[in-house]
């Protein structure tokens, strides 16, 4: 045990090999709602339970989920656990091939909502981006945002709350979107049941709808499908030959077009498939493009 700097806790679990959590990571780990013997678990890299059950939000078997944040304006956070899925679609485009595994070997916060107008006016009032949103309401999603606008914000966010804010990766973009199921949505592979998750094929351009106000995923997490695109770390690449297998996103090219998935409000509904994919300039500022923000634990 090391309790200096960057208070180190080791975790050791029997005759298996010790692992490290910070006691940061342990608090994150039970503001969520996990038990002790989950957290040790997850700190020692094994497979967590799926986001516990607590007072904040719903999953889609309508169970609460835990959430937490870092500061009264700082995003609502859920914690994803650490998995394995098959990433991409033999049904979908070029793009999407080849379908491959993908494990995520540990576990790591997820914004419930796409960051908000308010979150945003909050942390960059006087920032380089300005305002880029178009809507007076707070609880709308922030649009209009370039790449480099949210890499901005990641970094206020992490000099604001001492801790590792960024995007997500583009797997664990899609992780965190499918939880746990293989269909076309979270909801299933029926378009019918997207009207439930989903604001898409909006009739009025460039509407949209305070976050929150679609049923979340079995992670807890809402809007993945629809409202507005939102950015993802990852420079593109036509194809997943040889893509990272560990979580990790796709760089080493810069610049670099980035990706950016979910699909906006004014999109077809296969433009919302989880494994969907789009890509445009880093520069881009289209008027339905936000993110939302990961946390490394």
């Amino acid at each position: 045990m090391m309790l200096g700097a960057g208070l180190v806790l080791v975790v050791g679990l029997g005759n298996s090999a010790k692992a490290e959590c910070t006691l940061s990571q342990r608090g994150d780990f039970a503001k969520a709602g996990y038990m002790k013997a989950e957290i040790e678990a997850m700190c020692a890299g094994k497979p967590a339970a799926p986001a516990k059950a607590g007072k904040a939000g719903a999953s889609k078997d309508g169970k609460a989920v835990s959430a937490f944040r870092d500061c009264a304006d700082c995003p609502e956070m859920v914690v994803v656990p650490a998995g394995s899925f098959m990433m991409g679609s033999n049904d979908g485009d070029e793009d999407e091939k080849p379908v491959h595994q993908v494990n995520i070997p540990r576990p790591f916060a997820v914004g419930k909502y796409e960051v908000t107008r308010g979150e945003w006016g909050a942390l960059m009032e006087g920032g380089e981006g300005g305002d880029p949103s178009p809507s007076p309401d707070s609880r709308k999603p922030v649009e209009s945002v370039q790449w480099d606008d949210a890499q901005d914000f990641v970094r206020r966010l992490s000099a604001k709350t001492g801790q590792h804010y960024r995007l997500l990766s583009e797997s664990e973009w899609e992780y965190a979107a499918r939880a746990g199921t293989r269909t076309k949505y979270s909801c299933g592979d029926s378009e019918n049941c997207l009207s439930s998750v989903a604001l898409y094929g909006a009739s009025v351009l460039g509407r949209t709808a305070p976050v929150g106000s679609f049923r979340a995923n079995a992670f807890g997490l809402h809007d993945m499908h629809g409202n507005v695109d939102e950015w993802v770390q990852d420079c593109y690449a036509e194809n997943y030959v040889g893509a990272p297998a560990d979580g990790s996103a796709v760089s080493g090219r810069d610049p670099c077009d980035r990706v950016f998935r979910g699909g906006s409000s004014f999109y077809i509904p296969g433009s919302h498939r989880s494994a969907f994919r789009d890509v445009h300039t880093p520069g881009d500022r289209h008027f339905l493009r936000g993110f939302r923000v990961a946390k490394t634990l």
